[in-house]
């Protein structure tokens, strides 16, 4: 175990930010963890605990201590008559856990395909897509204290998940480190095409018999085509949720802007696309220096090379301004500015 000091964060973000941290170790034992975590509290250091560093934005140096997670390990620790129980540590990359589990039969995953990030960051966001979120797979998570110094269980319950939200953004933020996650996994599969362009694209693939492994091709393919591979590309992925408005507020929109897409969200509420939102204000495409909003998917906002944390963080709050003054709706970072 090692202490790095003013080491460059670029490659440990998929924004390609270039941005320092003062001080860095990586860890791959919950006993490692426990000394950098020791470290920390002798000298009094803020934290960051970075898994994929694919839902971050760098705005600045961090004047303290990063710990990159690199717990390992994928095993089945249970089974009844209907599900699977499986464990991945933190650190563990989550579309190659998609992987495992739709090559070995373990249903439920397949429509979060190709999904960036580590398997730590899962719950934290209540990661999403194509009509599966983690909270209806999620079993149960370990995660370590900072300050307690001691390991924590916690059950769905525990974690309060809301749309890509968690305990551990609101409540607890900063205060544990996520160890393992523990997913309830179907033996039989329950097929979920309903959502965005799954059923078009499988039918582009022509296949007749629907399977997890269908599913997750399909998923991958519509990604591919929407949203720019990081390593190309620096982005986060979605960079704003999703707004939901009352019913009474929608049909207000709806009679303005005709044709509005939609989707249910619960009782009196219409979750609303953010993309279509900002394309509408004309964000599509833009580009200024390196900072830019995706040409393919509006939703992305994207750093062409060299692009600083605090110029594609400027872009953002045009966007949000922008949208909120067309549309009275106000938009919500999904990326955590840092």
């Amino acid at each position: 175990m090692e202490i790095q000091h003013n080491i460059s964060l670029k490659s440990y973000n998929t924004f390609g930010i270039d941005a320092s941290a003062r001080l860095f170790a990586a860890f791959s034992s919950l006993k490692q963890l426990e000394s950098l975590l020791a470290y920390r509290k002798e000298r009094n250091l803020d934290l960051l605990v970075l898994g994929g560093g694919s839902n971050i934005l760098l705005i600045k140096d961090y004047d303290g201590l990063v710990l990159k997670n690199e717990l390992k390990g994928v095993e089945l620790v249970n089974e009844d008559k209907d599900y699977l129980y499986i464990r991945a540590g933190a650190g563990e990359n989550w579309h190659q856990f998609v992987i495992y589990c739709v090559a070995r039969g373990y249903a439920g995953v397949e429509n979060l395909s190709l999904i960036p990030g580590n398997i730590g960051a899962s719950p934290m966001q209540n990661i999403g897509a194509y009509g599966v979120e983690v909270k209806d797979i999620f079993h149960e998570l370990e995660a370590y204290h900072v300050y307690e110094q001691q390991l924590t269980r916690f059950s769905l319950n525990d974690c309060a998940f809301g749309y890509r939200d968690s305990v551990f953004k609101n409540k607890y933020k900063g205060q544990f480190v996520i160890t393992s996650v523990t997913y309830r996994l179907n033996k039989v599969p329950s097929f979920n095409i309903k959502y965005g362009a799954i059923r078009q694209e499988l039918d582009n693939m022509g296949i007749q018999n629907l399977s997890i492994e269908a599913i997750s091709k399909a998923v991958i393919e519509i990604r591919n085509s929407k949203l720019p591979d990081p390593k190309v590309i620096g982005n986060a992925g979605s960079f704003f949720k999703n707004p939901v408005v009352d019913i009474s507020k929608f049909r207000s929109l709806e009679e303005e802007y005709p044709g509005m897409p939609s989707f249910p969200a619960g009782e009196g509420f219409i979750k609303v696309p953010a993309g279509w939102l900002i394309e509408q204000c004309g964000w599509k495409g833009f580009r200024k220096g390196d900072a830019g909003c995706y040409s393919k998917q509006a939703l992305v906002l994207v750093n062409y090379g060299n692009a600083s944390g605090g110029e594609i963080y400027a872009l953002s709050k045009d966007i949000v301004s922008s949208v909120d003054d067309k549309f009275g709706i106000q938009l919500e970072r999904e990326v955590n500015i840092i």
